[in-house]
């Protein structure tokens, strides 16, 4: 192995040893008397100083041995760790840090050899130093940085990956530092070998024969490798439309299914565990409450929701800046919140969780709130928005002046903020990955800023329209439903308010934007899209507002490879990427909240909100809901809202294929599970006895599929006919007399049976269980 080699698996390892010693000294200020999280802090340092040392890196050298020194003798009990003397190691850590990025720049390190930090680290090991702090009388911050007020989180997992299991054995709990500034290539040399001779346990041994370390960019051109696959599979499905060869079909099905195996392997294979990025935040909390005599202890659920590693490295800078804004201005000082009949340790949780294909992050704190009159009255006087406007805008919206380049409420600027700088950086960052940013509050409880994400920027659904006769891609992340106007509809349908056009989709004013007009193409003479008097309109949302898009055409829904644009291109928002399509040709990924800000949708949709909400308010009582109708089991009339439904579907009974006993179908590049509401609502007996010897009647007609999304899994629910779609107050309702059903209600001026869709799929995945484990449970 080449010495550059070498050094850069130190590097590796000793960054990842560096996260732990973070989380690992937080977690012992709180329980000092640790002697195993003690023993394991000082051998990680010595672990560092024997390998720096034997590499040559003196001032990384000098400063590891002095912390070490100090950690053996907070293990061999003659000193108490304390806040100063946690502050003192910290700092060490971060000088560590600093070090290993110098040497990973310049192959140095650095120019500076922390010679006060080293002082002090060595005047804090006599016990006189600590004796004399100890009989000090305590100060406000001193207090604030008792363990109790230090920031409060789980134990650490483990990492996946070892290379080097031995490095963190190199020293027994009872061995004495080494008093040498350095340690000879030899002896570090022999001192390996003899652990390398000595018996692993199973648990090490395991981990370090079931991973590997792979390089990201190994990893990013493997993904770049799938996308071009996924293309090229795009391209063979739809050829194969084209083709009536029975040999060249089934040769295209298994390449669909081996790609779309692949495609999701790979994408685990980038995914991490938000905690990855949340283990560094009980350090930063522990700083920042230190420093603003607070104290704040930190919950963290969720730690185990993955994102892909981009996402992951996009998020950590802006979740940082939450966290150490919720400390700082968020939860009061223990004597204020005494006074309010709170506890004097704050709380602040983070949550994260997988909803709809996107990851939702809150970061929730139990502090002050935000004071709603004190945010308008300095917009007001920045000369954000005008007086009228300030009296008509909600609650939520005066909250989300907050995220405004500049803006800021604080009445002192702190080392942490004031500045108003950070929130809209925030704001500007999430929105750059596709995802949105909001904030709730309640004066006097606290604050949640609530982020939402992508899963993955790599390959994503997308729906593909043509406007002018060019195709463009519509990240699915941002539909919400799609409208067609016909006939008189499409003439009177679209009206003017103020000299915009908008379109009353259940009563509420929906903005739209005409794509021809955005992207400067060819229009008609009417100034609409020329499409045989058809208007097209594609409900989006965007800065969670919502606004249509009007377009030539609807095509279909794909997944596509994103592209990244070129330099020369990046400064043009209306776009944010590219995608090569089935037939080869280049499609441009539409930029949601950039094409609404340049047509201003979201600067007029918040002015005519205040005026819209009065009337809103009033037609909420009557509003009308639309309602999908089919014939349920028995001749019940059976319904769903149709905001629940993707799409309707009917697939010849020949494309109905039995997996176990499970009708599926080949559906969008995916295996669609099918649900027969017939057999899912008897009882339990029967329903398994329907599965197991039910296959698709050849002879049968077409079936007739309702497309659901639950909790981001889709699947078919088989039902006999569809009747019709209706909208309905549906005001008249009545307990359910059968199980799958929420309740009964007049829709259309007879009885229906509203269906609860989770119990419906929980059904039958109690059922498939069932029958793969022989039956058993059958009641």
């Amino acid at each position: 192995m080449s010495d550059a080699e070498i050094v850069k698996d130190f590097l590796v390892e000793s960054y990842e040893n560096l996260d732990r010693l973070d989380r690992d000294l937080v977690e012992l200020e709180k329980n000092p008397q640790d002697r195993n999280a003690l023993a394991g802090v000082f051998r990680t340092i010595h672990t560092i100083k024997g390998t720096c040392g034997f590499l040559g890196f003196p001032k990384l050298e000098k400063v590891a041995h002095v912390g070490e020194n100090l950690l053996s003798r907070l293990r061999d009990g003659h000193l108490l760790l304390n806040p100063e003397i946690t502050t003192a190691l910290l700092g060490m850590v971060d000088a560590v840090r600093q070090m290993l990025k110098e040497i990973e720049t310049t192959g140095a390190d650095g120019e500076i050899d922390y010679a006060e930090l080293r002082d002090k680290l060595t005047r804090l090991q006599e016990p006189a130093a600590q004796a004399a702090k100890t009989n000090a009388p305590a100060t406000k911050i001193q207090r604030a940085g008792t363990p109790d007020s230090i920031a409060q989180a789980s134990k650490p997992q483990a990492t996946d990956v070892e290379i080097q299991p031995e490095t963190n054995r190199s020293r027994s709990e009872g061995d004495e530092p080494s008093e040498k500034s350095a340690e000879s290539g030899a002896a570090r040399a022999a001192e390996t070998e003899g652990q390398k001779n000595q018996p692993a346990s199973a648990g090490s041994a395991s981990a370090s024969e079931s991973t590997v370390r792979v390089h990201v960019g190994l990893l990013d051109k493997v993904m770049t490798l799938v996308g071009e696959l996924v293309l090229a599979r795009n391209q063979v499905l739809q050829y194969t439309g084209r083709v009536q060869d029975p040999g060249f079909l089934a040769a295209s099905q298994r390449l669909n299914l081996i790609t779309t195996e692949l495609q999701e392997g790979i994408m685990k294979t980038r995914m991490q565990p938000i905690g990855n990025i949340w283990g560094q935040f009980p350090r930063t909390v522990r700083d920042v409450a230190l420093g603003c005599g607070k104290q704040v202890k930190i919950e963290m659920e969720g730690k185990e929701t993955e994102l892909d590693k981009t996402i992951i490295e996009a998020i950590k800078d802006p979740l940082t800046h939450l966290v150490r804004n919720s400390v700082d201005h968020g939860i009061e000082l223990p004597e204020d919140r005494v006074k309010k009949g709170k506890e004097p340790i704050g709380r602040l949780i983070l949550r994260a969780f997988h909803e709809g294909g996107q990851v939702n992050i809150e970061i929730s704190d139990d502090g002050a709130g935000l004071n709603f009159d004190r945010i308008r009255k300095k917009a007001v006087e920045r000369g954000v928005i005008t007086s009228d406007q300030a009296l008509k805008m909600s609650e939520r919206e005066i909250f989300n002046l907050i995220f405004l380049p500049g803006f800021s409420t604080a009445e002192k600027v702190t080392n942490v903020s004031g500045r108003g700088v950070g929130m809209d950086v925030v704001k500007t960052n999430v929105e750059r990955i596709g995802g949105s940013v909001g904030v709730q509050s309640t004066a006097g409880q606290g604050t949640t800023v609530k982020v939402k994400i992508p899963l993955t920027l790599a390959i994503i659904p997308a729906l593909v329209v043509t406007c002018a006769g060019e195709r463009y891609a519509i990240p699915q992340l941002s539909l919400l439903e799609l409208v067609r106007l016909e006939g008189d509809k499409a003439i009177k349908g679209v009206e003017l308010v103020h000299g915009a056009p908008v379109y009353r989709l259940r009563g509420r004013l929906l903005p739209l934007v005409f794509l021809d007009r955005e992207l400067g193409v060819a229009a008609d003479a009417n100034g609409g899209t020329a499409n045989n008097g058809v208007v097209n309109i594609v409900v989006l949302q965007a800065d969670e507002r919502q606004f249509g898009l009007v377009v030539d055409q609807i095509n279909d829904t794909e997944e596509i490879v994103v592209k990244p644009l070129r330099k020369q291109l990046k400064s043009i928002r209306t776009f944010a990427g590219s995608s090569i399509m089935g037939d080869g040709k280049v499609a441009l990924i539409l930029d949601v909240l950039g094409l609404a800000q340049r047509a201003n949708v979201v600067s007029q949709s918040r002015e005519r909100t205040a005026s819209e909400k009065t009337a809103e308010t009033a037609h909420q009582a009557t509003e009308k809901q639309a309602f999908l109708l089919f014939a349920g089991p028995g001749d019940s009339r059976m319904a769903i809202p149709l905001s629940t439904l993707a799409r309707l579907e009917e697939f010849p009974v020949a494309h109905v294929e039995m997996s176990g006993s499970r009708w599926v179908t080949q559906y969008r590049g995916q295996i669609l599970p099918l649900i027969r509401l017939d057999v899912v609502m008897e009882e339990r007996r029967a329903r398994l006895r329907a599965l197991q010897s039910a296959p698709p009647n050849p002879d049968a007609g077409p079936v007739q599929v309702l497309v659901l999304n639950h909790e981001g899994r889709s699947f078919g629910l088989v039902v006999e006919q569809i009747l019709d779609i209706v909208e309905d107050r549906a005001a008249v309702k009545s307990a359910a007399t059968r199980d799958s059903v929420l309740y009964s209600v007049v829709i259309g001026e007879r009885v229906t049976e509203l269906l609860d869709v989770p119990s419906i799929l929980r059904k039958a995945e109690a059922d498939a269980k069932g029958i793969a484990a022989g039956g058993g449970g059958v009641n």
